[in-house]
């Protein structure tokens, strides 16, 4: 099948028009091009609040298509198979995708790779999520790097091509295949109650995400060094949901921080630095995939977790309950907007892998299930980095002091009177939409007293430094 047949662009995380190399190839190519997105199994094992936010992103796409004279075709069912159907359906000559770097997806990219190559047909994964591809950043010995400085260093000063324009048209089929109604996929069913408390917070689409990069570079990216770190400062660029599905490119955001650090803003290079940390991520998933379910340094294999979901602290973590104000703050935050404060994040995943010595992947399936931002590669990166198990880990000695981290990044209080109800005379508004997001079979209210610590500081420092000293570390 040659030129003059249609090219299925089958889209995943590259929910976007614009500098998207696998659309501007299958254009290229002649001929109709008809986008579509497969709910498969990857799909379906994804948790509440990721679903749910992917559903919000389809439905913008779609729009976004219709615009340029196309449309979003969705069907259920497995990759390979839903491919042949439309692929039979339109007379497809090609299918064209972006590639995927985690180990569950490269297994079914490969496997539908080499199908549809023996069926005859053209099958073209192509760059697209990341900035640089993970096989062509080696070190001096030919290897993969395992520290984050060294990778820096290596690809900072790449070339990294300009972001391409959205096309103004995209050509289309005579007839189009029949697609599935996505509000017949019901994809904030898990959320329940939480949707309508999450959805303000929510910024979603190619337009919006633009939109906030520009206010970011162009406002607040000078003062990024220091006011990343404050949790109740709008201080970072907000664009992880973003990237996370691909609604807008990591080139697009490089190309904006450089423009940035040439007109001499201070924060742009610490920026930088943060994109080039989600590639890092990505480049040790596809170098050690293992990284993605278990301990990176296979040493901490024979550490006796606590690995039991039920136990009373875990319970009182998930819920927000453990009395430890900026835990708890950090995890209300997440149920109300579906993200969570970076500077949050890393006490968060701290006090529970360390103070609470719990298994990091019982942190890592819950943020699955909650973050509307969740990223396969960052959120297992970043837990195994708390955790001490990963590479270029904090020091497995390094336990955050919550009670220390609030006086020096929130000393005022404003992010723990944000997100805690208990104990105030006039909660605010956003304090009290914990209630309501949160499944109503906890049965807690504002009305509840705030708890004692499960673990205190000193305790539980003092208890995860005996056990790593007891294991030998």
């Amino acid at each position: 099948m040659g030129e003059g047949t249609a090219t299925l662009l089958w889209l995943r995380r590259d929910l976007r028009l614009s500098d998207h190399p696998a659309l501007g190839a299958a254009i290229a190519r002649g001929g109709p091009v008809i986008p579509a997105f497969i709910h498969d199994d990857l799909t379906e094992q994804l948790g509440a609040a990721p679903k749910w936010r992917l559903g919000l992103s389809l439905e913008d796409l779609s729009r976004r298509l219709e615009a340029v004279g196309s449309r979003l075709i969705l069907r259920r069912g497995a990759a390979l198979d839903v491919l042949r159907a439309l692929v039979s359906e339109t007379g497809a000559g090609a299918v064209y995708w972006s590639r995927a770097y985690d180990p569950d997806s490269v297994a079914r990219d490969k496997a539908v790779k080499a199908a549809l190559k023996a069926d005859g047909l053209e099958a073209c994964s192509h760059e697209g999520h990341l900035m640089f591809e993970p096989w062509t950043v080696e070190t001096g010995a030919g290897g993969f790097y395992k520290v984050y400085t060294p990778f820096w260093r290596a690809v900072k000063d790449r070339d990294v091509p300009s972001p391409e324009a959205a096309p103004s048209h995209i050509p289309a089929p005579q007839v189009w295949p029949q697609s599935d109604a996505l509000d017949d996929w019901d994809m904030a069913a898990a959320m329940n109650r939480g949707a309508a408390v999450c959805r303000p917070y929510q910024r979603v689409g190619e337009e919006a995400a633009q939109d906030r990069l520009g206010w970011f570079t162009g406002h607040a990216i000078g003062a990024y060094d220091t006011a990343r770190d404050l949790p109740a400062e709008d201080g970072t660029s907000g664009l992880s949901e973003n990237l996370a599905l691909g609604e807008i490119s990591a080139r697009h955001c490089w190309h904006a921080g450089l423009r940035a650090l040439h007109q001499g803003k201070p924060g742009a290079e610490t920026w930088l630095k943060e994109l080039v940390w989600r590639e890092f991520a990505y480049h040790l998933a596809w170098h050690t995939p293992r990284i993605v379910t278990r301990n990176w340094r296979e040493e901490w294999d024979a550490f006796q977790w606590n690995e039991d979901e039920n136990h009373p602290h875990v319970i009182a973590w998930k819920q927000g309950r453990t009395g430890i104000p900026f835990v708890d703050a950090a995890m209300r935050e997440m149920y109300v907007t579906g993200r969570m404060h970076n500077r949050a994040r890393m006490i968060v995943a701290s006090y529970l892998t360390k103070h609470l010595l719990t298994h990091w992947r019982i942190g890592q399936r819950w943020f699955e299930a909650c973050l509307t931002d969740w990223d396969p590669a960052s959120n297992a990166m970043g837990w195994q980095w708390s955790a001490g198990s990963g590479p270029d880990a904090t020091p497995y000695f390094r336990v955050f002091n919550p009670e220390t981290q609030v006086q020096k990044f929130d000393p005022k209080g404003r992010y723990l009177d944000r997100w805690i109800a208990e104990g105030r005379r006039n909660p605010t508004d956003t304090a009290m939409a914990y209630f309501d997001a949160i499944p109503r079979r906890w049965g807690l209210s504002a009305d509840d007293i705030y708890p004692d610590p499960v673990v205190s500081v000193k305790d539980g420092r003092a208890k995860a430094l005996a056990a790593y000293e007891t294991r030998g570390f």
